[in-house]
């Protein structure tokens, strides 16, 4: 079982229960230094509408701090529960390329573990409506990514997604889940046996309160920490409105890789246009993609600059 949270991290999750707090701010300002205590007294550093606003929200809730840490304590319980450990962004074992995106959730419920090989990771995604061919050519990715010793993320939904995931496991790989209900919940339902071979030989992730159902915002979140966690996106299979290509879209944003295989961008004008003119790469075969990721040594030394640059603040 996870051990008890401290005092720090139940007050950050108790912080997440005051409405109208954006919780990528108190994600950003909790990893500054000193920035824990000055959120519990209802100061931020940064200074834009959404900020100043929710420093005010976080003032009013003071008096119902008590509340709110008893609301967040139970959260973890409900976790803990079911062998769910939470992870925030105080520890030091939070994905460290996930701490580098400006967007990050301040915690996570984690079944299964985090690994040091997991800085070699790839998000491989596509419709939940896949082809026969989608299907095929995601679980080939998927395969042969693990045989070349990268871990393979994917976001748990029908389609593509699966195909990836059952690769990835088939192949003796790792992979990890980040999805978009409660770690409690499981969706779709027919998923359940793969989520917990998931996390069994890796990680199913979520960012959400234990027992959050699938909403129409928490699934574009959940792509949103899936960039993150991954040093790069492969799209498989996606049509110009698919949650796939938001993915794509993120990841460029957070400045990171995003490849499309060939097919899509034959097929797909939205594919040639991220490639001609957004900075994503065709990829014909898998090396295309592994020859591209960063070595580990390198996402460390960028978290250390990233620390510094906070610590400035």
């Amino acid at each position: 079982m996870t051990p008890p949270a401290n005092e720090d991290r139940v007050a950050l999750l108790a912080l997440c229960k005051i409405p109208k707090v954006n919780w990528y701010l108190l994600a950003r300002e909790a990893q500054r230094l000193g920035g824990l205590a000055r959120l519990l007294h209802g100061e931020v550093t940064e200074s834009s509408p959404e900020a100043v606003a929710a420093a005010e929200a976080i003032r009013d809730a003071l008096p119902q701090r008590s509340a709110l840490v008893d609301e967040a304590q139970r959260e973890i319980d409900k976790a803990q529960a079911i062998d769910a450990r939470l992870i925030t962004v105080l520890d030091e074992d939070y994905p460290t390329t996930l701490r580098l995106i400006f967007n990050l959730p301040p915690f996570l419920f984690v079944r299964g573990q985090f690994d040091e090989a997991d800085l070699r990771s790839v998000a491989v995604v596509g419709t939940r409506r896949a082809s026969a061919d989608g299907v095929k050519r995601s679980g080939k990715m998927a395969r042969l990514l693990v045989e070349r010793g990268v871990t393979v993320v994917s976001g748990l939904a029908r389609g593509i997604d699966t195909a990836a995931h059952r690769a990835a496991l088939d192949a003796g790989g790792r992979t990890i889940a980040v999805i978009g209900t409660g770690i409690r919940k499981c969706y779709p339902a027919e998923n359940r046996q793969l989520a917990e071979e998931i996390a069994a030989h890796g990680a199913l992730v979520s960012q959400f309160w234990p027992d959050a159902p699938g909403a129409t915002y928490t699934f574009p979140r959940r792509n949103v920490t899936m960039s993150g966690i991954a040093q790069g996106t492969v799209v498989i299979e996606a049509s110009s409105t698919s949650g796939a290509k938001m993915q794509a879209r993120l990841a460029l944003e957070h400045g990171k890789k995003v490849f499309l295989i060939k097919s899509l961008t034959e097929s797909q004008e939205w594919a040639r246009t991220y490639v001609e003119k957004r900075g994503a790469v065709m990829v014909d075969e898998v090396d295309d993609v592994v020859r591209l990721l960063a070595a580990p040594e390198r996402i460390h030394a960028a978290d250390n600059r990233r620390a510094q640059l906070a610590f400035q603040f």
